[in-house]
């Protein structure tokens, strides 16, 4: 892991023409209720086994809510043996993110839970 980056600062790159792939590690249903726009969703859980997905990025920025899971995600990315790039983890997580945000939740059909056996 290369260290940790201000929110600030990622916003400005991910304006560049050199933006970081950013890696939202918190459940899908979280993500889809805001997330930073273009970055993928690849929960902690399944980061190990997907980790290959994401090894051919020059620069990763890791993301959940408060920066403590993404600085763990961020050393798990860096010791991959594929991944030569630079990683951070957004400082502070989503809740000092002041940028904008995506969300699937109005294309997504409403969860009226299980059909009824009847």
């Amino acid at each position: 892991m290369d260290g940790e980056i201000e929110p600030d600062r990622l916003e400005t790159e991910l304006d560049s023409d050199d933006d970081p792939l950013v890696v939202d590690i918190r459940n899908p249903p979280a993500f889809q209720q805001g997330h930073i726009p273009e970055s993928v969703n690849v929960p902690l859980s399944q980061l190990t086994q997907r980790v290959d997905e994401i090894a051919d990025a020059d620069h990763v920025v890791t993301v959940c809510p408060h920066g403590q899971a993404s600085v763990k995600a961020a050393r798990l990315i860096a010791s991959y043996d594929g991944f030569d790039g630079r990683v951070d983890s957004l400082h502070g997580g989503l809740t000092s993110w002041d940028g904008p945000l995506d969300t699937e939740t109005a294309d997504a059909p409403a969860d009226e839970g299980p059909e009824a056996p009847f």
